[in-house]
């Protein structure tokens, strides 16, 4: 008999710890910053709005109709569809390599939040870079792997495997402290940080938009894949915990709620951040969009400094990076049970706790690579190319499954059929329709655009390790997929 979840309640806090994490604090205020603001979230919330939901929705009622793991409810509909909860599934272990090491990282600030003076306190941008990374000067020098960083990586591991080694029995424990805990700490921060001198011009110039930026393809880009990795759609995240979920459990308002809650986080996070953004510009005499290089690196050199000239700083340095590292916690070993759900559902008689052992060792093997001197340009490669591509192509490639093989009304009408909350006929056409042809269009711009221009100027050296990681799962998808007649079952 299939596992289940202990409540509803269990359920939202497990989905919505899955999707409120890193996206929300790490990497949703460094692309805001780095896309002007305000001119960052009317396209993000529209981006919700029109193909979030939609796909939230669609992902939870897959999963809790044919009550299996991506792989497997794919191919339930049909053989030949399997590879794509392959897809979803590489895509997520891709993301919790690299994830799992940026909250190495926080694991790192957490303990120096105990020195005093905190060890960055001279310089934030020379203590992160050389100090934590110790930085290469480019993705073609690896240089050596920090030993720190490596520790911190197999505490963040050992973690993850006590997190899911029971399954959803110990998730459902796990959970009920680590979902609530990073709302808390995140409001003390917020209330912190909104009483800074020059909190207000920071938190103006998040809420302002400069239309002149909303022609850029980037910025409806960058805010459409911040939907996929905040929600964490694409994963098979979503698939594999609603397939825990008994068939009667209300679909629509569970997919809401999660979203709503995901959202209402990340633009928490952007308050707390553009105060003390706002904040730094001041003390530094500075314009805001100056004060601070955008990129991955964004809050682990702002927070850092502006922390430290806080009152108490050692405390709130302490509850920052606390925070940082439950929000990552609950998206990681979200994203190690979708592969443990689909290797149990495969191979039933191998051991819970034998599987997410081997999978959260397969994941801090494969982390080791961001551990290096170049770590930081192999994450920011890796995070672009499986972002744009891959999540962008499993989410087209779910939409014309269910819309044009399963049928789009066919699944609504189960959908309506278990949920208290019933969609209309719209939903159906954005699933047949609006979404795969706006994923559709994104995806060739960004192609034309990474094929014209190499991103961020890297060598082409160092981004054949991106296109790699593209290439190599769609083509073993593809040939799996002909290789399958397709048999529906469901």
């Amino acid at each position: 008999m299939r596992a289940r979840w202990d409540s509803r309640l269990i359920f939202l806090f497990v989905a919505i710890g899955s999707a409120v994490g890193l996206g929300n604090l790490w990497r949703f205020p460094y692309l805001t910053y780095k896309f002007g603001g305000g001119a960052f979230l009317i396209p993000y919330l529209i981006a919700l709005l029109v193909i979030g939901i939609p796909l939230m929705i669609l992902e939870f009622a897959i999963g809790q109709k044919m009550q299996k793991g991506a792989i497997g409810s794919f191919g339930t509909i049909g053989k030949r569809f399997a590879p794509i909860g392959f897809l979803a599934i590489i895509a997520g272990f891709g993301v919790v390599a690299y994830y799992c090491v940026v909250m190495g990282w926080s694991v790192i600030y957490l303990i120096g939040s105990f020195f005093s003076p905190l060890p960055w306190e001279a310089n934030t941008q020379q203590y992160f870079f050389n100090n934590v990374l110790q930085i290469t000067d480019g993705p073609s020098a690896m240089g050596s792997i920090g030993v720190a960083l490596v520790i911190a990586l197999a505490l963040v591991w050992i973690s993850i495997y006590f997190c899911v080694f029971k399954g959803v029995k110990s998730i459902g424990k796990v959970i009920l402290i680590s979902m609530p805990l990073p709302f808390i700490l995140l409001l003390v921060l917020f209330f912190r940080a909104i009483t800074l001198d020059g909190a207000v011009e920071g938190i103006t110039y998040y809420l302002k938009p400069n239309f002149s930026l909303f022609l850029s393809t980037d910025l409806w880009m960058a805010a459409l894949t911040q939907v996929f990795f905040s929600l964490s759609l694409g994963f098979g995240i979503m698939i594999a915990y609603a397939s825990f979920n008994s068939k009667s459990q209300s679909i629509t308002r569970n997919a809401v709620t999660v979203c709503l809650a995901d959202t209402a986080l990340s633009l928490l996070a952007g308050f707390v951040v553009f105060g003390v953004l706002g904040h730094m510009a001041l003390v530094q005499n500075v314009p805001i969009d100056k004060v601070v290089e955008s990129g991955p690196s964004l809050a682990f050199v702002v927070f850092p400094e502006a922390l430290s000239l806080l009152p108490l700083a050692g405390l709130f340095s302490f509850i920052f990076f606390l925070t940082l590292f439950f929000l990552g916690l609950d998206s990681a070993f979200s994203l190690v049970e979708a592969v443990t759900t689909v290797v149990r559902d495969t191979w039933k008689k191998i051991a819970v706790g034998t599987v997410a052992f081997i999978v959260s060792a397969v994941g801090f093997l494969s982390g080791l690579i961001f551990t290096t001197g170049a770590g930081l340009y192999f994450l920011d490669i890796i995070d672009h190319f499986l972002n744009s591509y891959v999540l962008i192509l499993v989410g087209i490639l779910q939409c014309i499954v269910i819309g044009w093989v399963y049928g789009a009304k066919k699944l609504r009408m189960y959908i309506n059929s278990v949920s208290s909350s019933r969609i209309g006929v719209w939903w159906d056409y954005c699933i047949k329709w609006v979404v795969p042809i706006t994923l559709s269009l994104l995806l060739l711009i960004q192609l034309y655009r990474d094929i014209q221009t190499p991103y961020e100027s890297y060598p082409q050296s160092a981004l054949a390790i991106g296109w790699a990681v593209v290439i190599i799962p769609i083509a073993i998808a593809a040939v799996w997929g002909l290789s399958q007649k397709s048999k529906s079952s469901a």
